[in-house]
């Protein structure tokens, strides 16, 4: 990776570290470098609902259009609806303004390749050089060769008719809860759920700019599993600030995460006959729940590391329809080419459907490890990850928690050190990862 991208695109604190000024640049070289690797009808330019999206998309779209590409601009929408619009009206690229999950004062800017998918490194470090080295971009045309803004109008029912296309049956008698987390989901999900028949109760869904996943959505569910029981609905979706991801709430209020809607999904899938190649992608964070629940079923589990990008990867190389993380960022390729909370909500409610059961029923069928993560300021982390006392105190560990696994890593961001362990016992499981952290202090 290069200095201004980072796994999911250029991100930070809005008008400090992603300025007009930096979103122009990004504009003008993403135009220039993606018009000639791409073809197609302009860049697809969305954003979600942060107050700092209209001066970024502005800024963006000025560089976009001097390089002589049109912008085609479809207002809010999710991350993975652009992701979709941009194959749909056979744009060049797509670009995403938001932060997703990130508090409001962030914002980032990514972008999609015209098939849809997230850039390749070498790419994007295309892109960078002539931004960071302020390499000269050979293209400034004039008169009626300067770009057009094209307003798409019927953006969201494009994206709303392709979603609806992606189950079968109607959800009739379904009563849910939906956490839009006053961002990008919240001018579609709900109308994508009543449409399929669905009785709907929006929660979070009235943003103001300022208030994207401000206590609620993916990242700060409570809310949502509190209204679940108090409407008596079946289940509760907790969508995030872009709606690339998915958390459920079961009717009991119980949390449901994205390791168990995948056992749920891809259960139901093998049982249909549906899920090419038998296997399914996931990270080293996984419970180890999911692991003996697939190994039941005879599905195989590939890991990759912790990121989507790597998830994706992984599923091109091996021919997986499902792939995803703990946190609810499910990738279903058969219907699209990144994360979509929408399209999880959607197959995850046609197995309750199907299968006549209740979410805390389904949930069931994973039974979850106790999970324990804690995180470690060091100096030095290649020092510490190579050093021989601890691989000796992972070893101990690994024979005290018996059936379990340990599992420390670097953070790729801040000076810690991730150490995680799960076991049968919480609270031995938690013995192990103090242990294993006095060690790491120690070194």
């Amino acid at each position: 990776m290069g200095k201004l991208f980072g796994t999911d695109g250029v991100r930070g604190v809005a008008n400090r570290d992603l300025t007009p000024e930096l979103a122009y640049k990004l504009g003008r070289a993403a135009a220039y470098v993606l018009k000639e690797k791409y073809n197609g009808e302009g860049i697809v330019v969305g954003k979600d609902t942060r107050i700092s999206g209209d001066m970024l998309e502005s800024a963006l779209t000025a560089g976009i259009l001097s390089v002589g590409l049109d912008v085609l601009k479809v207002g809010v929408m999710p991350t993975p609806a652009i992701a979709y619009l941009t194959r749909e009206l056979k744009a060049v690229a797509g670009a995403v303004i938001s932060a997703s999950h990130n508090p409001m004062e962030d914002n980032g800017i990514k972008f999609f390749s015209g098939s849809g998918f997230k850039l390749p490194d070498e790419v994007e470090e295309e892109i960078e050089k002539y931004v960071l080295e302020k390499k000269e971009i050979p293209s400034r045309p004039i008169g009626a060769e300067i770009g057009r803004v094209r307003e798409i109008t019927d953006a969201g029912l494009l994206y709303k008719s392709f979603a609806k296309n992606t189950v079968e049956l109607p959800f009739s008698g379904l009563r849910v809860v939906v956490d839009c987390a006053n961002g990008a989901a919240s001018y579609v999900a709900p109308k994508i759920y009543e449409e399929l028949g669905a009785e709907v109760i929006p929660i979070f869904n009235t943003p103001d700019g300022t208030n994207i996943n401000a206590n609620c959505g993916s990242t700060h569910p409570e809310a949502l599993m509190r209204a679940v029981v108090e409407e008596g609905a079946h289940l509760g979706l907790a969508h995030d600030g872009d709606a690339d991801r998915l958390l459920a709430v079961d009717e009991k209020g119980n949390l449901v995460d994205g390791d168990q809607i995948m056992v749920i999904i891809g259960k139901y899938l093998k049982k249909k006959g549906l899920l090419k190649n038998n296997r399914i992608v996931v990270t080293v964070m996984s419970n180890l729940g999911l692991k003996k629940a697939f190994a039941r079923e005879g599905i195989e589990v590939l890991e990759t590391k912790v990121g989507d990008r790597y998830v994706l990867e992984e599923m091109l190389k091996n021919g997986a329809i499902i792939g995803g993380e703990q946190s609810g960022h499910i990738i279903f390729l058969d219907h699209n080419t990144t994360g979509d909370g929408i399209i999880t909500a959607l197959q995850l409610m046609q197995v309750i459907v199907a299968e006549g059961k209740k979410l805390s029923e389904l949930a069931q069928e994973m039974p979850k490890f106790p999970q324990v993560l804690k995180n470690v300021r060091v100096l030095d982390k290649e020092k510490i990850m190579t050093a021989e006392e601890l691989a000796k105190a992972i070893a101990r560990g690994e024979k005290k928690l018996g059936e379990g696994r340990i599992l420390v890593r670097p953070s790729g961001t801040e000076p810690l050190i991730r150490v995680m362990a799960e076991g049968a016992d919480a609270k031995l499981t938690e013995e192990v990862v103090d242990e294993i952290i006095a060690v790491i202090e120690k070194l």
